[in-house]
């Protein structure tokens, strides 16, 4: 379907308001991205143009998360770019481990930015693949978006052959999935190490405790360079001491975070600790 394109007069308010709302910062060349994700809504809200739009979400807290949904939503497959979690495998958890000095104690984990939660069950998978005893361990996964309906996805945790096609071997497939009918669900052993909420990283973290591991992978590409600050200075208060933060392949912290992380070379992967 064919939805109305935003207008260049348009773009300045919508990209404000999308930015007060998500720190997500929207540039002349998006267009096209504000027309194919919300144009969809300018019809179920029966609004005029996208400006409009925005002005009944500030009266309408359900439009501003149906908005926040259309706007936010990612690319994302299980073990995309496996690095991160073969870092996580062979190297964060054992060291980890090693900090624990044989106790087994709780390990806990953020996924920052989880979508629909393929990289929190990636998580989960790479750890019942490193740790022996598996059930002996308290495992806490968090994962967070500011989505309301990658988390109800996530939740679910059932997903498609072509979501499991992307990413899942077939061996991984039979092992950690039930299938139900046409749709494959993460076997509960695993699924009960996973929590979801939704949370704006913007908004106050304390209540999401401290953490082992950080995730937070590809989501900064839509922040401008003094929200990145922010949000990296906030991470860091939510790592436990000696904790990590892992973020994409091709990604850097801003500059002036050296007082923050130590940056740590691992093969392929980079990580930074505090």
């Amino acid at each position: 379907m064919t939805y109305p394109q935003v207008q260049d007069s348009e773009l300045p308010e919508v990209a404000s308001f999308v930015r007060s709302i998500s720190g997500i910062v929207l540039d002349s060349s998006k267009g096209y991205l504000i027309s194919s994700r919300l144009g969809p809504l300018l019809q179920r809200y029966e609004a005029r143009n996208y400006s409009a739009l925005c002005n009944k979400a500030k009266l309408d807290s359900k439009l501003r998360l149906d908005i926040l949904d259309a706007i936010s939503t990612n690319e994302t497959s299980f073990f995309r770019d496996t690095s991160p979690f073969d870092l996580l495998k062979f190297k964060l958890i054992p060291d980890l481990v090693d900090r624990m000095g044989g106790a087994k104690q709780p390990i806990s984990i953020w996924s920052a930015a989880s979508s629909t939660g393929q990289e929190v069950y990636s998580i989960a998978i790479s750890l019942g693949e490193i740790l022996p005893n598996l059930s002996q361990w308290h495992i806490k996964i968090m994962g967070t978006d500011i989505s309301d309906a990658a988390i109800r996805y996530a939740s679910a945790a059932y997903y498609s052959d072509l979501e499991l096609g992307r990413g899942m071997s077939p061996d991984r497939r039979a092992k950690y999935f039930t299938q139900e009918g046409r749709m494959w669900k993460v076997r509960d052993q695993y699924r009960a190490m996973a929590t979801f909420r939704r949370q704006n990283l913007l908004d106050d973290l304390t209540a999401l405790g401290k953490y082992d591991i950080i995730f937070c992978r590809n989501v900064m590409i839509y922040f401008d360079m003094d929200v990145r600050k922010l949000l990296y200075t906030k991470l860091s208060r939510q790592l436990k001491p000696g904790g990590v933060l892992v973020i994409g392949s091709t990604e850097n912290l801003p500059p002036g975070m050296e007082g923050i992380y130590k940056r740590n070379d691992y093969q392929r992967s980079v990580f930074y600790s505090v």
